[in-house]
This record gives C-alpha cells, sequence and structure tokens, in this order.
C-alpha cells in the first residue's frame, strides 16, 4: 500500500457481508462441507452455477443483462486485469513489458482497433524472457492474426469483441497445474451454452420474455446488433447479441470469482474484508480509491442513464481487451501459464 494513503473505508459493508457469508456458510456447511473445502471442487461448483445463471439471465433478459452487467462489475473485473495480468505477475515493475503494452493499447485508440492490440502483444512478445523459439511461435500466430485483421477491417473488432470474453476462459484454464479435471466442467457449460445460443436456443424464452427490448436501458436490440454483428439485421445477429451477453457474464465469473480462487496461495477462502485488504496489498490505495470513486459515479450516471452510462464505462475501458491480449501472450510465452 502507498505510505500515507488510507484504503478506502468499506470496513462497515464488508462486516455486513462477512456476516451474511458465515450465516449462508453455517447453512450449508453440513451438507458441503466437502465442496466447500477442496479447492478444485469449490471452483467447478462455483463456476458451474454461475454460469448457469448467466445463461438463464442472457437467454431471457439479454439487453438488462448487457446494460446492468458493465455497471455492476465492470469496474470491478477492470481492478482483477490490472491485479492478475499486471501487479501479481510483476510486469510494472518492467517497464519494456508496460511500454510495449501500452503501445499496442495507444495504437489502438487511436483508431487501430484490435490491429494495435495485436501489435502491442507482438511488441510485448519482443521484450518477452522466452527462448527464441517460443517467442517466433507466438510472434509467428500474432502475425497471422494481424493480416486476418487487416484483411477483415471493422469486422474483425467486432470479433475481438466476442473472442476477448474466451481469452478470459483460456487464460483461467491455464492459470495453474490442477489435480483434477473438475475445471473441465465449468469449459464445457460455457461451450455448450455458447452453441446453444448461436444455435437459437433462447429465442422460445425472449418470445415469453420480451427480453430483447427493455427501454429503460436506453438502448435497443438493433442498436446492439450494430456494435455486435456484422450485419444489425436477421436473427443471427440477434443470437451474436444473446451469445455476447451470455460470454461476458462468463468473462466476469473468471475474472471475480475464478480467477481469485485459483490465484490464492491458500486453499481455503477468504473473508471479503481479508480479500479487500489483499487487493489493497496488491494494487495500493490510490488505485482503489480511484476505483471507488469510478464505481459512485458510474452508478449515479447509470441511476439517470443506464444505457449511455454503459456506453461510457465501455469506451473508458476499452484497454482492458487488449491488455489482456498482450498480457496473456507474454504470460504463454513466459510459461506463467
Amino acid at each position: 500500500m502507498v505510505i500515507g494513503v488510507p484504503a478506502p473505508p468499506l470496513e462497515a459493508p464488508l462486516a455486513v457481508l462477512d456476516g451474511l457469508r458465515r450465516t449462508g456458510l453455517r447453512v450449508v456447511g453440513p451438507f458441503a462441507r466437502s465442496i466447500l473445502t477442496d479447492r478444485d471442487k469449490r471452483v467447478a461448483v462455483l463456476g458451474s452455477a454461475l454460469l448457469v445463471i448467466a445463461f438463464a439471465g442472457a437467454a431471457s433478459l439479454p439487453v438488462v443483462m448487457l446494460v446492468l452487467g458493465p455497471i455492476v462489475w465492470g469496474i470491478p473485473h477492470v481492478l482483477a486485469d490490472l491485479r492478475y495480468l499486471v501487479a501479481r505477475p510483476g510486469l510494472h515493475r518492467r517497464p519494456l513489458v508496460l511500454g510495449a503494452i501500452g503501445a499496442g493499447i495507444l495504437a489502438a485508440g487511436l483508431g487501430l482497433g484490435v490491429r494495435g492490440g495485436l501489435l502491442g502483444a507482438a511488441a510485448t512478445l519482443l521484450v518477452a524472457r522466452a527462448p527464441l523459439p517460443r517467442k517466433l511461435v507466438g510472434l509467428g500466430v500474432v502475425s497471422a492474426l494481424l493480416a486476418l485483421a487487416q484483411h477483415a477491417g471493422s469486422v474483425s473488432d467486432i470479433a475481438f469483441a466476442h473472442l476477448h470474453n474466451v481469452v478470459a476462459v483460456a487464460i483461467w484454464w491455464a492459470w495453474r497445474p490442477r489435480g483434477s479435471r473438475l475445471h473441465l466442467l465449468p469449459i464445457a457449460l460455457f461451450a455448450l451454452g455458447s452453441l446453444a445460443l448461436l444455435l437459437g436456443a433462447a429465442e422460445p424464452l425472449l418470445a415469453a420474455t420480451g427480453g430483447t427490448s427493455a427501454r429503460w436501458t436506453g438502448l435497443s436490440m438493433r442498436y446492439l446488433c450494430w456494435s455486435l454483428s456484422p450485419s444489425p439485421d436477421g436473427l443471427f445477429a440477434e443470437r451474436l447479441v444473446v451469445l455476447y451477453a451470455f460470454a461476458q457474464a462468463a468473462h466476469y465469473v473468471v475474472w471475480l470469482r475464478l480467477l481469485p480462487e485459483d490465484d490464492r496461495p491458500s486453499k481455503t477462502p477468504r473473508s471479503y474484508a481479508q480479500s479487500f485488504r489483499a487487493l489493497g496489498n496488491d494494487l495500493g490505495a490510490w488505485i482503489l480509491w480511484i476505483a471507488v470513486i469510478g464505481a459512485l459515479g458510474l452508478a449515479g450516471w447509470a441511476f439517470v442513464a443506464p444505457g449511455a452510462a454503459r456506453d461510457g464505462y465501455l469506451r473508458l475501458a476499452f484497454f482492458h481487451g487488449h491488455l489482456e491480449l498482450a498480457a496473456g501472450a507474454l504470460l504463454w510465452a513466459e510459461r506463467r501459464i
């Protein structure tokens, strides 16, 4: 933590959450002790349950999911990106790496989109502490993707919006050695859920719920189709929006629940207060203050104009996808994942 700068005073709300947590553990403990005390089982069950909930939400209320998800979980998930991709691996102490990643993010923001992110990933591989053959393999893959993105034009940015959710799942898959194959259960559910939504499994439920319309959000399904599909017309465009709602929720599940469980040195779960202190130790009080103030501002904006707040968050947080791309390539090259 930065000396002289205290962390945001969240002890009271965290104490309330910890009290509710203790009550829940007392209720389910006698029936689920083997799950609660075994990390592989706990992660598999928790991830699977949250993915089932995400699938149900996306298949019934996709517009609401796409608005509320970033407003509620967006800033915490960016903190998780910085924590697990920068702070925990120590990239903040490697100026060449940060410069390479930053250059890619800057290029993306100046109009190159995913092509800028891929250039940043290539630059990051060049400065990686990795064997030359491994660097060359990574550069070969990135070069092929860059050529494909150049050929596809603006469609490549839409594709990356979808694929960066898959990148998060892949990073979690490779995060640590595992003693069982239980982690394959949530991964299988993610794959099957994505396929089912692409094949139209949500359409009967959407017809019943009217979930393609949520006027109070300020966003329409057609607007979302424009931003998440190559063409805004037709059933496939709507299916891509519903798929994105599910995959985005899975993205948040990975960064906010599954990776923290797998990265923690102790196999036992932490309390909310302990988790907050550990987050402060990793990122520092200044970043926590910026996140808290940003979250409060975003919540206030969302109270007035939910759709505009969601779009505003996405514009400010665009960098996180390119960070995941470059940092993920580096961690692979250096055999950290």
